[in-house]
């Protein structure tokens, strides 16, 4: 057997490569190019794994509700559901945790996904996000390393929904972008004390165009009117002992009691012309764009009210 020192990296066609963390794009901040063959092939690959639940946020739960409103962005956007403030949109809302099986706790340590699906008159629209504002990596390339890095250690498969091995920790200490994103894992936010506590963010910098073309750099927040709130590290261990569908049950029962939980959602706009104006790139998902520098503008409320009539079908989508 050879030197692992004389081992080359090769696609699956035998191509050889010396680099799989950094995607082909136009310019310096560009799209990923679909050319880029050496990023389709590793994301095929993760995309169709078949090792049971490797793939992120196996275990959810969501429930139905509205959208309405209060104040048109019409200046800004010509979607028609971000325009009338007389219409009410459907919505429906999945909340999952991102590391763990579907059979893991919910109160473990860790990110927390928050997609809403907008059924518009002029068809859907998917705000996918988490709890947290910030992502670990800036290139799309690195994702699928990230994900096997997080899950556990093939050996043995542990630990179950938590990062606590060597594996991650490598990850992390050799990709230092990631080091804003491990300080809020690291907090109180990896631990809520319930889905209806928890803000939601976008991540990433989207953009409105209006009915005049002209362009606006958008951030997408979730703000919970019960406000945000956790539990302590001691108390999500006891409580997953206990009850593992705590947040489920949380959700799940305080719909059918009819206290159903709201957000409030809020959008930061930066015109197309101030795009350089921070010491930072707008388009790293690795950074915030400060509140105090770019205010929230809350512009509507989200009200969950029903939960699924069939949970499974729901958790297959």
């Amino acid at each position: 057997m050879s030197d692992a020192t004389e081992q080359t990296m090769t696609t699956d066609h035998g191509v050889k490569i010396n680099d799989d963390h950094n995607s082909l794009r136009t310019g310096d901040r560009g799209a990923t190019l679909m050319e880029d063959f050496v990023f389709r092939e590793k994301m095929t690959h993760f995309d169709h794994e078949r090792i049971p639940e490797r793939i992120v946020h196996a275990r959810g739960s969501g429930a139905h509700g509205t959208f309405k409103l209060n104040t048109s962005l019409g200046q800004y956007t010509k979607a028609g559901f971000l325009n009338d403030t007389e219409h009410e949109t459907p919505v429906f809302v999945r909340f999952s945790t991102v590391a763990g099986s579907r059979g893991s706790t919910d109160l473990a340590r860790d990110v927390r996904g928050f997609a809403v699906k907008f059924y518009t008159n002029e068809g859907n629209f998917d705000l996918v996000g988490n709890n947290i504002p910030v992502f670990f990596i800036q290139d799309a390339m690195k994702f699928p390393d990230l994900i096997h890095a997080a899950k556990p250690e093939q050996d043995n498969e542990m630990p179950q929904a938590a990062t606590a091995h060597d594996t991650f920790w490598d990850f992390i200490s050799l990709m230092p972008e990631s080091t804003h994103m491990i300080m809020w894992a690291m907090s109180d936010r990896a631990i809520p004390r319930s889905l209806r506590m928890m803000e939601g963010f976008g991540v990433h910098t989207f953009r409105f165009i209006n009915e005049k073309g002209q362009s606006t750099f958008v951030k997408f927040h979730w703000k919970p009117l019960l406000g945000v709130h956790s539990v302590a590290w001691d108390e999500a261990q006891k409580i997953s002992g206990k009850d593992p569908d705590f947040h489920r049950r949380d959700l799940w029962e305080a719909i059918e009691q009819g206290n159903f939980p709201q957000w409030e959602l809020g959008v930061q706009l930066v015109a197309e012309k101030d795009e350089h104006k921070f010491d930072f790139d707008l388009l790293d998902a690795t950074k915030i764009i400060p509140e105090e520098l770019v205010p929230v503008m809350r512009v509507g409320t989200m009200t969950l009210n029903k939960n699924p009539d069939n949970f499974f079908l729901k958790q297959s989508r």
